[in-house]
């Protein structure tokens, strides 16, 4: 009978997502977490100057809640420069798991299998990874300078990319390969599929896949222990991505030096929020209450992975959030229509960023925001972001100018 009243609530909270979308956009922003300034009188504008970069065309009601909750990583002090590897796998190197000889495995068993180079400065790992139960890719680019035999270790940013991406994305759409070149950094792009970078809670149950074990632990302990990387990280994302980066910085405290925002969800209660998400994540062959459970019966769950909920976890660490409004702006194509996708979907990622901001506050932790005016959710604003960005990351987690 539970069950039978579990699938009704499902396909009754599936139906309302389907209709309320639209009546999204009529949800203004009021403005809580700071005025959004006119285009070029944000903070930090004075940092895009002339080196912005041109547009890239491409070559993301309560009740207590049931089942399992995903708990709060606490195994790392906040301030501190984030977990290090303190005992070397089981696997041998390249004997176990069929992993590459001589490369070491990460704690859980994940392996790389492959490593393809396209020149001197990017890879591409598949890495074999219980927590996803699949092989999956991760592109790494590593500075001018670096050698596999070397013991120096590399400060490291890791770039998230949105929904409906791959780990191509950055490289693809963006000029970040030639940016990370004139520094000393290693830039880590891992896979995150449609995962919604969580370990998805699956009706309570848990398991695969697992994508925040995946990110924060397999990914890290393998780039760390056979590519140089350091324990001195930022991260940054796009969209969904940016969700992910700002709320693996709040679920591990201390991981992450800095923390940068573009165009992210950022307050995933916020009224019409929750719809919002599981209207994104319907799509063939995925059931939207998998991910973080129903917004109702488990609220605690989506409470555990939001982003504002959380925000308190955030004190030490530099964080950065930008958005547009969703009008038409300078780096939109021309006969863009006013209804497009990428208009309507900015104007709730700023009311939602502006809750987060406000949320931060509140709870004592800084915020730099460039909410810029007119914009979509679309690359052109990202790179312009990363770019304005760009120093202030490399300067918080040490990266020196190459």
């Amino acid at each position: 009978m539970r069950k039978r009243t579990e699938r009704k609530l499902a396909v009754t909270a599936v139906a309302v997502v389907a209709a309320v979308p639209t009546a999204l956009v009529l949800i203004p922003w009021d403005g809580s977490g700071g005025s959004q300034p006119a285009a070029g009188t944000a903070p930090m504008a004075e940092q895009a100057a002339a080196g912005d970069p041109k547009p890239v065309k491409s070559s993301g009601l309560p009740s207590p809640a049931q089942g399992k909750v995903s708990k709060l990583p606490t195994a790392n002090p906040t301030g501190s420069p984030g977990p290090t590897p303190t005992w070397l796998p089981t696997n041998p190197p390249g004997g176990g798991n069929g992993g590459l000889k001589n490369w070491q495995a990460a704690d859980d068993g994940a392996v790389v299998t492959a490593a393809k180079w396209a020149g001197k400065n990017q890879v591409d790992l598949s890495v074999k990874s219980p927590a996803l139960a699949s092989v999956r890719k991760v592109r790494v680019l590593v500075p001018n300078g670096w050698k596999s035999k070397s013991t120096q270790e590399w400060p490291a940013l890791y770039a998230l990319h949105g929904g409906n991406d791959t780990y191509v994305s950055w490289t693809r759409s963006t000029d970040i390969a030639k940016v990370a070149r004139q520094w000393g950094v290693i830039v880590v792009m891992p896979e995150g599929s449609n995962g919604s970078y969580t370990d998805w809670y699956n009706g309570g149950r848990g398991g695969s896949p697992r994508w925040e074990t995946f990110h924060t632990a397999e990914v890290r302990q393998l780039v760390e222990r056979n590519l140089h990387a350091g324990s001195s990280r930022a991260v940054m994302g796009i969209s969904s991505g940016a969700q992910g980066a700002v709320t693996y910085a709040a679920r591990h405290p201390g991981m992450f030096r800095y923390a940068a925002s573009y165009s992210g969800v950022l307050s995933m209660l916020s009224p019409g929020i929750p719809a919002l998400l599981m209207y994104i994540n319907t799509r063939p062959g995925t059931n939207p209450m998998d991910i973080w459970g129903d917004p109702w019966t488990a609220r605690s769950n989506w409470a555990a992975h939001d982003p504002a909920s959380l925000a308190r976890r955030l004190r030490g660490t530099t964080l950065f959030v930008s958005a547009g409004n969703g009008s038409k702006g300078p780096l939109d194509k021309p006969g863009k229509a006013p209804w497009d996708i990428g208009y309507l979907s900015e104007t709730q990622v700023l009311r939602s960023s502006g809750d987060f901001v406000s949320s931060a506050r509140k709870s004592g932790v800084p915020v730099q925001t460039d909410f810029y005016g007119a914009g979509s959710h679309s690359w052109p604003y990202w790179q312009r972001e990363m770019h304005k960005t760009w120093a202030e990351m490399m300067a918080s987690i040490g990266a020196k100018r190459a």
